[in-house]
């Protein structure tokens, strides 16, 4: 199965509850492919933890670094420990990567979690993240960091109480010709091609772009029938309208290319990525 497939997922992870949800779905794909998880616990330096702009007494910084140390290490042992037990529920076994076998490795990294997904995301075949809240400033900066630092593709898990166990037979792929498009598929094969069923998410015809159905004869000649699906824009933002229409055909995973324009503009102004992400209900793989 070399050079083909899932080999190894990253699951960035710290402690704001938001972690058990993307090992379930890491979980699930390492099952499927036999794959290995990286979980890095990040936990903050105590540099991090002192005011910005403040002068500390020594003394006094001294007693903030100690108190703050013995926390991390009563949180990393409690929230490992949570994990451990997750993982071996979920089919996961703490071992050596072998062959065949859904494998979990646990990595403590002292830093910040856009820190780690820079590290460790750039030797990874997939990384999952959490859906951001972004009423409570969560998993923004963790999504843009895989997505912008990994050059690799990046699944963003919904909160979900359960996850179905049709989780990824069905695999819609929103193409407009892009090249954000162009590398999400090119990236995301290992989802395609394992899929029972594809579907070929298209508002039309672009300029100059290659396609829907060029693009189904694409995955055609690699051995995957798609049917395309085609739908008029109601509106300059194509990105509610593909997650009703994953909805309509009953999809259980997205495909995508990833902000065209820039994080920061969609993120203040809108645009199809961003709407994708605040209102995903299902997971989306999506590249940039």
């Amino acid at each position: 199965m070399a050079g083909r497939g899932l080999h190894s997922i990253l699951v960035p992870v710290r402690d704001d509850g938001m972690g058990d949800n993307v090992l379930t779905h890491a979980a699930a794909l390492a099952r499927r492919f036999s794959a290995r998880v990286r979980v890095v616990h990040c936990h903050p330096k105590a540099d991090d933890l002192m005011p910005y702009g403040v002068v500390i007494p020594r003394v006094l910084r001294r007693q903030i670094e100690e108190v703050a140390s013995r926390n991390v290490d009563v949180t990393k042992d409690q929230l490992l420990s949570g994990f451990r037990t997750l993982a071996e529920s979920l089919g996961l076994k703490e071992q050596d990567h072998t062959p065949g076998t859904a494998t979990v490795r646990f990595i403590e990294y002292e830093g910040k979690q856009v820190d780690a997904v820079r590290h460790f995301g750039r030797v990874v075949d997939l990384i999952c993240v959490p859906k951001p809240d972004r009423r409570q400033n969560l998993g923004t900066n963790t999504l843009k960091a895989a997505l912008f630092s990994s050059a690799r593709p990046v699944m963003m898990c919904p909160h979900n109480d359960a996850l179905p166990e049709s989780f990824g037979d069905h695999v819609a792929i929103g193409w407009n010709g892009s090249l954000e498009a162009s590398r999400a598929v090119a990236l995301s094969m290992a989802f395609i091609e394992a899929a029972k069923k594809v579907s070929i998410l298209s508002s039309g015809d672009t300029p100059h772009a290659a396609t829907a159905a060029e693009f189904q004869r694409y995955l055609e000649v690699r051995g995957v029938a798609a049917q395309v699906h085609s739908f008029k824009l109601r509106s300059k933002n194509a990105g509610q309208q593909l997650l009703e229409q994953c909805q309509e055909i009953d999809a259980g995973l997205l495909v995508m290319g990833a902000y065209h324009d820039s994080f920061e503009r969609e993120s203040v102004l809108g645009g199809n990525s961003q709407a994708v992400v605040d209102a995903a209900a299902i997971p989306v793989v999506m590249t940039h």
